[in-house]
């Protein structure tokens, strides 16, 4: 309700999703697990369609697919609020794959402050249903995978909350080599951000963010490469010497990722440490029931003071059908 009150009514008929909080936030075992409008626990990462509109257990909705325009609008989990320095992702090797605060060496991490920047500068998460496969050589940047769903960089005038699930139109991509591995970042901009008019160029949609947000694309290049620095590793570099591709190399970087998502799901691939439990995903031998999704969800540690997360603290998140 909230959210539409902030404007979401003008793209459609309502659907939700919420999130419930388990364990202490800034804690090693804070985590935030997903519901859908039925209340059953899902998982974001498999659970949630890659196309917005479509039906939740449809793993090709292409004739659902939301549009704005001739626009086909995409799902993003927002796990980092633009501006906030805690690495918070979707746990890929935990059943359910609920949100968490990254660690390392037992330390939740953060990221340093890029001067002159504070954060995470956009909207940063993934696009469900896809995954970058660290088993798979990608022939255009000559790296394998890295093992994550294919990551996003929301760049509306909005910040978003970690866990909210936004409608988001793709408008370019950059090729990020991290550590040896390949890391695409899909910039996007929610579809009903006040910015989104004004990005409507028929195929250079990068080019109109250079025009409307000058600067961003270029700090983007500027933060990417440096991010890992104050941690003492060297800087990362990129395929296409730091050229932004336009949407629709994007969208076939999208695409091949959502079939190896697939071939995740049914069993195809070996997806070593990834699980793969879902409750809606036709087909897939990982599929459980809800009463087992029920019980990992119980499995974590309370909300705060051994409690489960009461009501009011719950987080409602809207998408269209």
């Amino acid at each position: 309700l909230l959210l539409a009150a902030r404007g979401w009514g003008s793209l459609g008929a309502m659907a939700r999703y919420s999130t419930e909080q388990r364990g202490r936030p800034n804690s090693p075992d804070y985590r935030l697990y997903f519901k859908n409008a039925d209340g059953k626990y899902i998982s974001p990462f498999h659970d949630i369609p890659l196309f917005a509109g479509a039906k939740e257990d449809k793993e090709i909705p292409a004739k659902r697919s939301k549009t704005t325009g001739s626009e086909v609008l995409f799902n993003m989990i927002v796990e980092t609020p633009r501006w906030t320095n805690a690495k918070m992702e979707i746990a890929t090797e935990e059943p359910l794959n609920p949100i968490k605060h990254d660690v390392k060496k037992g330390k939740l991490r953060y990221v340093a402050n890029i001067f002159p920047h504070k954060g995470y500068i956009w909207n940063y998460g993934a696009l469900p249903q896809t995954w970058e496969d660290p088993n798979h050589m990608d022939n255009i940047t000559g790296y394998c995978g890295d093992n994550d769903p294919i990551d996003v960089c929301e760049i509306g005038s909005k910040i978003h909350s970690s866990g909210e699930i936004i409608q988001v139109k793709v408008l370019g991509v950059l090729a990020l080599v991290d550590e040896g591995q390949t890391d695409w970042k899909i910039i996007a901009i929610s579809a009903d951000d006040p910015e989104a008019q004004k990005i409507h160029g028929k195929y250079l949609y990068i080019d109109d963010v250079k025009k409307h947000k000058p600067g961003y694309l270029e700090a983007t290049i500027d933060w990417f490469q440096l991010y890992k620095v104050p941690d003492g590793k060297p800087e990362n570099h990129f395929a296409f010497n730091g050229e932004f591709k336009n949407k629709d190399f994007a969208i076939e970087i999208i695409k091949s990722t959502h079939e190896r998502w697939k071939a995740l799901l049914h069993k195809k691939v070996d997806g070593g440490t990834i699980k793969c439990t879902n409750v809606l995903v036709s087909g897939s031998p990982f599929c459980c029931s809800d009463e087992d999704a029920r019980l990992i969800v119980q499995s974590a540690p309370a909300f705060m003071n051994g409690d489960s997360v009461p009501p009011e603290v719950d987080s409602w998140y809207f998408f269209p059908k």
